[in-house]
């Protein structure tokens, strides 16, 4: 087999109709679109501004709508569950928590405690929020919560 023997499988390349280019190709005049109406125009469908009384597509995209807080606080969340890791009475901070890498965003952001899990030891845990879940799971083993003033 040569280069010049390579082809397409058949029918997988159909020629494009030519349309408009006189009425002996058989598709000219209208070129398919019939006499007027919608169809026959050149945006058929209209655009998107447009759509005769009903609410405009674009109107009716939810993504310019609504109000963003400038003022939101976003969190590291750390559940207890990922805390069995440190030892028995150990006093833990947002930074023993980066230290251990159990922060997204590197330590930058304030802390929060969810209450996902069990926890088995006490710990003296300082957070900057955390679940009524979270405090009530870390004081019935014996630990404490406290909270930190987020800046």
């Amino acid at each position: 087999m040569k280069l010049h023997d390579l082809a397409p499988n058949e029918g997988a390349r159909k020629k494009k109709k030519r349309v408009g280019r006189g009425i002996a190709a058989g598709q000219g005049k209208t070129a398919g679109r019939g006499t007027k109406g919608e169809g026959a125009r050149k945006a058929k469908g209209g655009s998107l501004y447009r759509q005769g009384g009903q609410l405009p597509f674009y109107r009716s995209l939810p993504f310019k709508r609504g109000f963003t807080n400038i003022r939101r606080v976003e969190y590291a969340e750390v559940n207890v569950d990922r805390l069995g890791a440190f030892a028995a009475n150990a006093e833990i901070t947002p930074e023993t928590l980066a230290a251990a890498g159990l922060l997204r965003g590197g330590g930058d952001l304030p802390v929060a405690l969810l209450g996902r899990g069990k926890i088995s030891q006490p710990l003296t845990i300082k957070v900057h929020r955390a679940s009524k879940n979270a405090v009530a799971k870390v004081e019935a083993v014996g630990g404490k919560v406290e909270l930190l003033q987020v800046d």
